[in-house]
């Protein structure tokens, strides 16, 4: 039985600062060091906007203690989204590319694109180096699909660069188009990640009328699992807001998290490790929610400094009985 590891996918989201962080604890060595006392990994959420920094990633790893994981988040262009030209590094500006009419970035060169990957690892260079660079997580768009064979065929030979430009460090790779996982494509697709050791992120999405979003599916595709927690407000999927975080406004109730107790623990029994991240990063959901299911899954959840459950560092691992644990499964 590997071992799962549980944290949140932000830990500067402006609300979850607000309601979560004690007073006083406002700069980014405050709030990073707070965190790393609770939680032993993280994704960072602000690469997928703006090319990482090397001074960054080298503080990043200076105030986390040993053995604490940072996961990266592509940056959009590495993933076929458009991005904003103002983002771009640069050193990617001499590139070929053209604007679309909000000025983002809609066609880059291969030559820039090649160069985004290179730029990408060079400057996280600091988390390999002290061994604390996870996985890049390549969140696909919704329009990156498998709904015709070309199609399908195309996309994976994308998948399939994408893994070779960024190793050594591991590829994580989550889809948002359901056809991936459908009947017909679910077989080959993960085939195609367990052969090339990709690991395949299981996600807990709203489910909406006509079958749009991701099921919540599981799979062991690498020796590293993953799964995404992003919250189940339907109204708020697809909305433009103000932030990021409002689309996952939602706090999960404990039977929703108990639904997932058997999937994770079936993970864990084929993975090394298994990671678990809250992408309900509103207000303090994502922490809460975290914790909560760190004490459903507490007989093989790596535990904090002191035998401490992540999420609260001052009270101690209860391995005995919680009420819900074990009741409901995904069905799928």
């Amino acid at each position: 039985m590997g071992t799962v590891r549980i944290g949140t996918c932000s830990w500067t989201e402006k609300s979850m600062v607000e309601r979560w962080y004690p007073p006083g604890t406002s700069s980014p060595e405050a709030k990073l060091r707070y965190y790393a006392e609770r939680f032993d990994t993280v994704e960072v959420d602000s690469t997928y906007y703006g090319m990482p920094r090397r001074t960054f990633a080298e503080k990043w790893a200076e105030r986390t203690p040993e053995g604490f994981v940072f996961h990266v988040k592509a940056f959009g262009l590495m993933t076929q989204h458009s991005v904003d030209e103002r983002a771009l590094a640069p050193e990617l500006r001499s590139h070929d590319y053209t604007l679309d009419e909000r000025g983002r970035v809609s066609h880059p060169s291969a030559e820039m694109v090649d160069r985004t990957f290179e730029l990408f690892l060079e400057e996280l260079e600091p988390l390999s180096a002290t061994g604390k660079l996870g996985g890049v997580l390549m969140q696909f768009p919704p329009y990156f699909a498998a709904t015709e064979h070309r199609r399908a065929m195309e996309n994976l030979g994308y998948i399939e660069y994408a893994h070779e430009k960024l190793k050594p460090a591991r590829m994580l790779c989550e889809f948002r188009h359901p056809s991936w996982v459908s009947e017909r494509n679910a077989t080959e697709t993960l085939g195609f990640l367990a052969d090339r050791g990709i690991s395949f992120v299981s996600v807990d999405a709203p489910q909406l009328e006509g079958g749009t979003t991701m099921p919540p599916m599981t799979a062991v595709t690498a020796d590293l699992a993953y799964v995404r927690f992003h919250g189940r407000n339907r109204g708020t999927w697809h909305a433009r807001t103000a932030s990021a975080a409002d689309r996952f406004d939602y706090l999960y109730e404990p039977g929703e998290l108990c639904e997932w107790e058997a999937p994770i623990r079936e993970l864990a029994a084929e993975a090394d490790v298994t990671y678990a991240m809250f992408n309900n990063c509103r207000y303090d959901y994502a922490p809460r929610n975290a914790a909560d299911l760190a004490l459903i899954l507490a007989d093989i959840v790596e535990p904090r400094p002191g035998d401490a459950l992540p999420g609260d560092p001052a009270h101690a691992v209860d391995r005995g009985s919680h009420p819900g644990a074990g009741q409901m499964d995904l069905g799928v």
